[in-house]
């Protein structure tokens, strides 16, 4: 979604940051201990120009990776969406956007095996990120007898309370369990079924705030997010959403160069 206009960290246009997600992303799969799995790519859209949908094209092509690119259509959804939100206000047309897109990356979920990352636009990986949250899933997910959700970013918010958490120990860093995300996280496919009418309440309801659904699941399932941050959300430069700590994000981004 390349229409949303914000001052970011480095101050580049939005496009900029999409392209080095997708770059992280590609060199996060590149770790060889990760050769043996089958990973998918898919690329939602939602009115890219051409020139930018290239650049897109040239990244995978760099990389040798196939992916799906599937072009939104909001049209689909649009009538299944409430017009006005929970706070009484109506429903701006990017976020009628935001949710249809939303719905689409569901419904690809449906199709997947195993497990299905869902990631948005604007979120800076390390190279280890991938490798990290597969392999702690699989720790973690084994030692409660249970699937969980990650994800990858130590929000900065979630810091502003006082909440007892407990803390886990993953492939190489440590979790702590957290009760709010963004919609960046990995889960399985089993629990995108078991949760498919909470998760599609986000589609069809603009709540207060936009994640609530998601939040209630956290109540009965496993959601954790890694210390230090895996990646980092390029929304507002004064969000609380946004800076991860304790991590040279500068760096990252150079490593991630288009």
């Amino acid at each position: 979604m390349l229409t949303q206009n914000k001052t970011r960290l480095f101050e580049k246009e939005k496009i900029d940051y999409t392209l080095r997600t997708i770059v992280s992303l590609l060199n996060s799969v590149l770790d060889p201990q990760l050769n043996s799995l089958k990973i998918n790519f898919k690329v939602i859209d939602h009115n890219s120009s051409s020139q930018n949908l290239e650049k897109i094209e040239n990244i995978f092509k760099k990389f040798k990776t196939k992916y799906l690119l599937i072009n939104l259509d909001v049209t689909k959804f649009k009538d299944k969406i409430n017009e006005i939100n929970q706070r009484g206000d109506k429903v701006t047309s990017n976020q009628i956007s935001n949710m249809a897109n939303i719905h689409q990356s569901l419904l690809e979920a449906k199709k997947c095996d195993d497990l299905v990352y869902f990631v948005e636009d604007d979120y800076l990986h390390k190279k280890d990120s991938l490798k990290e949250m597969i392999f702690t899933y699989e720790r973690i997910a084994s030692q409660i007898n249970n699937d969980i959700i990650i994800c990858p970013a130590d929000y900065p918010y979630l810091y502003a309370k006082a909440d007892l958490t407990q803390n886990f120990l993953g492939h190489k860093y440590h979790w702590r369990k957290v009760q709010e995300t963004l919609c960046t996280f990995l889960t399985s496919r089993k629990l995108i079924d078991t949760y498919w009418d909470k998760y599609v309440s986000m589609c069809q309801t603009e709540h207060a705030p936009f994640e609530k659904p998601m939040h209630e699941i956290y109540k009965k399932e496993l959601c954790i997010s890694p210390i230090p941050s895996l990646a980092l959300h390029f929304t507002n430069i004064n969000s609380i959403f946004g800076l991860s700590p304790n991590v040279n994000w500068k760096q990252v981004w150079e490593e991630n160069e288009v």
